[in-house]
């Protein structure tokens, strides 16, 4: 026994191992067994030639034949995207056509039933509907412009990375709100009439409002007060945007418009729950809540 620490043992590191042994373990390993068992005979020799020759054949030939079928599918691929795009354009002049026809019943039923109410039920009743997004408003207001921004490029790579100056629906939901806020009576986007009902969503890289897709440049037109541009530029809206057109190079403008003409909405699909003609079984079970019923006399 002493009582003095053993020493310790010092591992090289990575670099002085990486000096004294250069060559890797799998090479060396190698050049020993080539050593041991001597150079491979001619025989062996063409063998291996001639596995790698087949093997480069069959390659060659899957490559050929992959190339031949994405040659020979190329044509039918074209024409079933061309008969796609024709198609939906067919559909998109159809949908126009429609809409137009049913502006022209809506425009008509109007007229049949202003002719039936008296002046101060068809007055109320078409103060209503310009409030709801149901009729044709036009008047003074605010159109706000956004567009995207270029896509930024890696200065080193070059490199085209993610574009973060995309309008997103979120950012056509944040406008009309804040154009709501500032005192808006009338909204449309791209031609699309707000409603309390209406939606602006994302699906894939197309904007819906209402279902139907818009595209940019975005126009946010607003029929509302004479104070109705400056409160929108005050707003947190306006500057986060101003912000984005700053760093991202995203296109915003804000200017006051006479007499804007925004067209009326689609009249809504309003769903009512009714009670069930037949009544529901009911469930057994501790805590179970029986259906409403019906029964003659009663509701």
């Amino acid at each position: 026994m002493t009582d003095r620490p053993p020493r310790r043992a010092y591992a090289p590191d990575f670099l002085s191992e990486l000096f004294r042994n250069p060559l890797d373990p799998g090479y060396t390993d190698a050049a020993e067994r080539r050593r041991r068992l001597g150079p491979p005979t001619a025989r062996q020799r063409a063998t291996t030639r001639t596995v790698s020759a087949v093997t480069l054949a069959l390659v060659g030939f899957l490559l050929a034949v992959a190339y031949r079928q994405t040659v020979a599918d190329e044509p039918g691929r074209s024409h079933a995207r061309e008969g796609l795009v024709a198609q939906i354009k067919q559909r998109e002049v159809v949908a126009d056509q429609l809409t137009d026809r049913a502006n022209d019943l809506r425009a008509e039923v109007a007229r049949q039933r202003d002719a039936e109410l008296t002046g101060s039920d068809a007055a109320r009743l078409r103060e209503l509907e310009a409030a709801t997004g149901l009729r044709r408003v036009r008047g003074d207001g605010v159109l706000v412009r956004v567009a995207d921004g270029p896509a930024k490029k890696d200065t080193m790579t070059g490199a085209q990375g993610p574009n973060l100056a995309l309008v997103r629906d979120s950012d056509l939901q944040g406008i009309a709100n804040g154009l709501w806020a500032a005192g808006a009576e009338a909204i449309s986007i791209n031609g699309q009439r707000l409603t309390a009902t209406s939606t602006i969503r994302l699906a894939g890289e197309a904007i819906l409002v209402d279902y139907r897709p818009v595209t940019g440049p975005y126009e946010v037109s607003a029929i509302g007060p004479g104070q109705l541009e400056r409160r929108f530029k005050d707003s947190q809206v306006a500057r986060l945007f101003r912000s984005l057109t700053a760093e991202y190079g995203m296109s915003f403008d804000v200017r006051s418009v006479d007499n804007l003409d925004l067209p009326a909405a689609n009249e809504p699909q309003l769903r009512y729950a009714q009670l069930p003609a037949q009544p529901s079984p009911t469930p057994s079970g501790v805590g179970a809540t029986p259906h409403p019923t019906t029964s003659g006399g009663g509701r």
